[in-house]
This record gives structure tokens, sequence and C-alpha cells, in this order.
């Protein structure tokens, strides 16, 4: 079994914290290799925590996806608790009078490598206002569920920055979350104030059932590895009139609408040969969120060999067959996402609008994916500067 950062820390670094003013940014899945949350764990070798804060989700994780969460309360141990996750995007960032009066913030932040799932973009922000207050920032690095090698997708275009995606990094990444934190540090001149507590016998190309550590859900879609392997490709359909699964016991695996065919869906995609994954025609009723209550016909993915799989090209492709198949009915969402309402989601998520031109144009697959492939490579080359291990 692998060490985390937090599990480092205790073992190796408690100097860090102990007799220290501590806040913590943490979640659910903040834990040791023991099952102990972060919170009680510092306070057992000295740290004297006197603020907690929840990024999207909150602290306890209960809260869906874009629900803000409402601060600041009184969190366990009737610490001070702050979100985060407001209805703003100035809520996003740490107050600096509540970061000003810390010793260090800690950030303990399960990642699961898509540039858009808001966990890392929380402890850039972090970041950025520990170097406003001079205030230490100690990042406790965990692995990138999905491995560390693999990179899919381009950077972003400058005009299509936002929080689920405030640097410019690829949808798959292949950083963990302190790898990213050091990146922007280096960039930006932040390294000052920055401290990273490394994992111990983490490699690149591990996955996370390779490391022996316990999963705990970060976020109330992400229930097991497998959604974070499909994750970076079927959170695209978050910008659709399609259901990604949310409401079911299998998000992200699951897609559907109220009137597709799945069989005729599942053919479409099966016929493409994409690496590693086989669709089967399937029908779910999501509890919540998109068509809740009602019954949705479609598929879902079957990861068939993990290290081939591309998930994100394998996303484009859903959308391009849903566009085929049921032209009709497909959509593109219209409400403002992640705070911003005059750019589509799709461009947010892909980083431009050259995907959701080419979809809207039926270009092939091949021929889509020819647009990220020169900033794929090139930060391919890039991100091993940034490495730690």
């Amino acid at each position: 079994m692998i060490q985390t950062g937090l599990d480092n820390l205790l073992a190796n670094h408690a100097h860090l914290v102990k007799n220290r003013k501590i806040g913590i940014v943490a979640h659910p899945a903040s834990i040791t290799c023991r099952f102990t949350h972060i919170l009680p764990a510092l306070q057992r070798i000295g740290a004297h925590v006197t603020a907690l804060f929840g990024p999207e989700h909150g602290f306890g994780g209960e809260a869906q996806d874009m629900e803000p969460v409402a601060a600041p309360v009184k969190g366990p141990g009737a610490i001070d608790l702050y979100s985060l996750y407001g209805a703003t995007v100035q809520s996003l960032s740490p107050l600096k009078a509540a970061v000003a009066d810390l010793d260090a913030l800690v950030v303990d932040l399960m990642d699961v490598g898509a540039r858009y799932y808001t966990f890392v973009w929380t402890a850039v922000l972090c970041l950025d206002v520990c170097h406003q207050t001079g205030t230490q920032l100690i990042v406790l690095d965990r692995p990138n569920p999905i491995s560390g090698t693999t990179v899919e997708g381009a950077p972003q275009l400058d005009d299509f920055l936002s929080f689920v995606g405030l640097r410019k990094v690829p949808v798959r990444h292949g950083l963990t979350v302190a790898e990213i934190v050091r990146m922007v540090a280096r960039q930006e001149g932040h390294s000052d104030v920055l401290t990273i507590v490394p994992m111990k016998g983490w490699q690149r190309h591990m996955y996370f059932d390779d490391t022996g550590l316990p999963w705990v859900m970060p976020s109330p879609n992400m229930p097991s590895l497998n959604t974070a392997i499909v994750y970076p490709g079927q959170c695209l359909l978050e910008a659709t009139w399609c259901s990604e699964g949310r409401g079911t016991t299998l998000p992200f695996e699951y897609l559907g609408a109220p009137g597709l065919s799945g069989s005729e869906l599942a053919a479409h995609l099966n016929r493409q040969s994409l690496p590693g994954v086989y669709f089967r025609p399937a029908s779910f009723k999501p509890m919540f969120q998109k068509h809740a209550g009602q019954i949705c016909k479609g598929v879902q993915a079957h990861i068939t060999e993990r290290h081939r799989f591309l998930p994100f090209k394998t996303g484009v492709a859903v959308l391009l067959a849903l566009k085929q198949t049921a032209p009709a009915q497909f959509a593109w969402r219209t409400d403002p996402y992640e705070f911003i309402s005059d750019i589509p989601a799709i461009d947010l998520l892909c980083g431009n609008d050259l995907v959701r031109k080419g979809i809207d144009s039926k270009a092939s697959i091949n021929d889509i994916a020819a647009t990220w492939e020169a900033g794929e490579k090139h930060f391919l080359e890039l991100k091993s500067q940034f490495h730690l291990y």
C-alpha cells in the first residue's frame, strides 16, 4: 500500500502542523489509509484546527453538483466552517481574513484526473489567496486514480477558462492535485508559500485499485473507480439534454433520455470500434436531475480494456452518435454553467468551440480529434517538468 500525503505527514512531517493554527480544506475522501478523517488525525498530532473549508459538494460531501452550499456555519467540534462553493464566483475563493489568521492552510482533496472536476481549482484558488496573505499552503498529495501517464484533449483556449478549468490543462491531464498546484505556483511565482507533502510509493502507471487504498466517494456521483474512468468523456453529457446517469446507481456509465432507441445508439457506437469500451442497450429511471422519474432509453458503457480506453474521444463520439441517431431531440444546454452564462457549457468543458462546431456539422470523430492532437502532444511533453513521481 502506498502512503498518501496525509499518511506521510502524520508519519514524517508532523512538525508542519503541530502547535500551529491550521485551516483544513477537505471532503469525505480526505482520510488516512485506516479511514481516519484528516480533522481528528491532525488534532491528534497537536494541530490547532481553527477553520474548516468545504469545496464543491461541501465539507461533508452532501450537496449535488453546482448546488450552492451556505456558509459560514459551525463544523465538527464547533469549528468555523466556510463554504468554497456558494452562489457567486467570489465564493469560490477563501476569505482573505479567514486565511490571514492562520499559520498554514492544509489542502487534502481527492481528484479524479479530469480537468472539469473542480477540486483542483479550489486548491489553485487557495494558492492565490495564500500568496496574497503570506500564509503557508500545505498540499497533501493523493493518487490520480486513472493514472498519471495518459493525456487526452488540448488545453483550453484563452477565452474558455472557467471553474471547470482555471488554468490551461487537457481534459485528462495525467497529473496529481499537488503537481497541478506546483505547475501554477512555478508559472505564477507563488512557490514561496507552497509546501507539498508527496505520496510515497505511488507510480505514474497506477490506477487507484493498484494502490491498496480505500475508495471513498469524493463527491456524491463518484461512487467507484469505474465512474472516474469514464468521467472525462461522459461528463460532456452535462452540456446536453441527455441524462449522464445522475440520479442512478451508475452515474456516467449510463446515458440516455426518454424516446431514444438504446439498441440503435449502442449499434452505432459499437460499429466505430472505440478502443476499450463496449456499449450495451440499457433502460434506467433517474431519481433526480434530468428526466427525473422518467424511463430513459440509452446505453451503459462497459470498460473492457482500461489501458486502451480513451474517455474523452469516446465522450465526443457519444455526442456525435446522439446527434446522428436522434437529431430531432438533440439539444445543447443553454442554462448558465459554473457561473458563466455567455459561453455554452460544451465549450467550457472542451476548452474551445471546435468540438461543438464539429459535432454540429457532423464531422467524423477522427476529424474532430485532430483538433486537439497538437495541444495534447505539447502538454504531454511539458508536464514532466512538474512531476513529483
